[in-house]
C-alpha cells in the first residue's frame, strides 16, 4: 500500500520541482531540470528507507513483547538491580541520511552555482573600480623623468595622450607605467607629497615658526587638499555619467598636484620673489595636464557626448585649480588659512 503512496508522492514532487524550481524559480535550462529530478530521487529514497525501518523496529518490539534489553551494571552483594538503559532511536540514521542526502543532491549544486558567481561578480568589480595596487608602482627612472616633464610641461609634449593597451587574459588591458607615459602611477604623488610637507616645514623654520604641531598641520592640510581634488574629478565624471574609470587612477591624477606645488614652495625658500611666478606657472601646468587627461577619459568612458557640456566641464576644472593652489601655497601654522 505505501509502496503505491511512494510512488504518487516521488511523481508530483518530480513535476512539482521541475516545473517550479527549488525556491519558487523556473528552471528554464536542462541542468536544472537534471538537479530536480535528482532531488525528487533521493527525497523518495530517503522515505522509503525511513518507512522499512519503522517496519524492522515495531516487528522487532513485536517479537520481544515490549520488553527492553539491559545491561547489569555492577551486579553484586549489597548492590541494587542493575539499570536498563533507554534503546537507541532507530530513526537517527534515516533522518540523517535524507538530510545529507537533500543537502549534497538537491541544495549543494545550487549553493556552489551561487558562490562560484558571487566570488566572480566581487573580483571582477574590485579590478574594474580599484585596480591592482602593485600597477601604479611599476616605474623606473626613465618614467620618471619623463613623466616630471609631462605634468610640469604639458604643452611640450608631442606625442598623444591616449594609454596603450595590450591582450590579457582575452580582454585588452592597460600597460603599466613602466612602459606607457600616459599612465597613471602613485610613486611621484606619494613622493612628491612628502617633499611638499618637507619643504612646507623647512620654509616655516627659515621664518622661525617651525613646530611639531605645524607640521602635523601642513600635513592634514596637504591630505585635505589630495581629497579635494579626487573629490572634484570624481564629481565631474558621475556628473557626465562616467564613473567608471578606477579610483586610483584618479586618486594619481589628484596627487600630481604636489610636484607643481614642491617647485613652487621651493622657490619661495630660494627667492621669495620667485614664487609669484612659479605659483601660476605650476597651477597653469596642472590645468593643462588635467584638462588633456580628463578629455582623454571622458572620450573612454562617456557613452553620448555633449561637446558644450564637456569643454564647460574641462574648464571649470582647469579654474578650479588656481584657489586650490593658492591655499595650499599658504604655508602657515593653521592648516585652514
Amino acid at each position: 500500500m505505501w509502496h503505491v503512496v511512494i510512488g504518487c508522492f516521488y511523481c508530483f514532487l518530480e513535476a512539482q520541482i521541475a516545473g517550479k524550481g527549488i525556491g519558487g524559480r523556473p528552471n528554464s535550462d536542462q541542468s536544472s531540470r537534471i538537479h530536480a529530478t535528482h532531488f525528487a530521487r533521493t527525497a523518495t529514497d530517503s522515505a522509503l528507507q525511513f518507512l522499512r525501518t519503522q517496519d524492522m523496529y515495531n516487528n522487532n518490539v513485536g517479537s520481544q513483547g515490549g520488553v527492553g534489553v539491559g545491561i547489569g551494571v555492577g551486579v553484586g552483594p549489597g548492590m541494587g538491580p542493575a539499570a536498563n538503559p533507554q534503546p537507541n532511536n532507530p530513526f537517527g540514521n534515516a533522518f540523517y541520511g535524507a538530510g545529507s542526502g537533500l543537502i549534497r543532491g538537491g541544495l549543494g549544486a545550487y549553493g556552489e552555482k551561487i558562490l562560484g558567481s558571487s566570488s566572480e561578480y566581487v573580483q571582477s568589480n574590485i579590478s574594474r573600480y580599484f585596480s591592482d595596487p602593485q600597477y601604479y608602482f611599476q616605474v623606473n627612472d626613465h618614467y620618471v623623468r619623463n613623466k616630471l616633464k609631462v605634468v610640469l610641461f604639458p604643452f611640450l609634449h608631442r606625442g598623444h595622450w591616449t594609454r596603450i593597451t595590450e591582450p590579457v587574459g582575452g580582454r585588452l588591458s592597460y600597460k603599466p607605467p613602466i612602459y606607457d607615459i600616459n599612465a597613471p602611477d602613485l610613486y611621484i604623488p606619494f613622493m612628491a607629497f612628502g617633499t611638499y610637507v618637507i619643504l612646507a616645514g623647512l620654509s616655516l623654520g627659515l621664518r622661525g615658526k617651525f613646530s611639531p604641531e605645524a607640521l602635523n598641520w601642513l600635513f592634514i592640510k596637504g591630505l585635505v587638499g589630495w581629497c579635494l581634488q579626487v573629490s572634484l574629478l570624481k564629481v565631474s565624471l558621475l556628473s557626465l555619467g562616467s564613473g567608471e574609470a578606477p579610483l586610483l587612477d584618479i586618486v594619481a591624477y589628484a596627487g600630481y598636484t604636489f610636484t607643481g606645488m614642491c617647485l613652487a614652495v621651493f622657490g619661495r625658500i630660494a627667492w621669495s620673489y620667485s614664487y609669484y611666478f612659479l605659483m601660476p606657472w605650476a597651477c597653469l601646468c596642472m590645468g593643462i595636464f588635467l584638462v588633456k587627461t580628463m578629455k582623454r577619459v571622458l572620450f573612454a568612458e562617456v557613452r553620448s557626448y555633449d561637446s558644450s557640456r564637456h569643454h564647460y566641464l574641462l574648464l571649470f576644472i582647469a579654474l578650479a585649480q588656481l584657489p586650490l593652489f593658492i591655499w595650499l601655497g599658504n604655508i602657515s601654522v593653521h592648516w585652514l588659512f
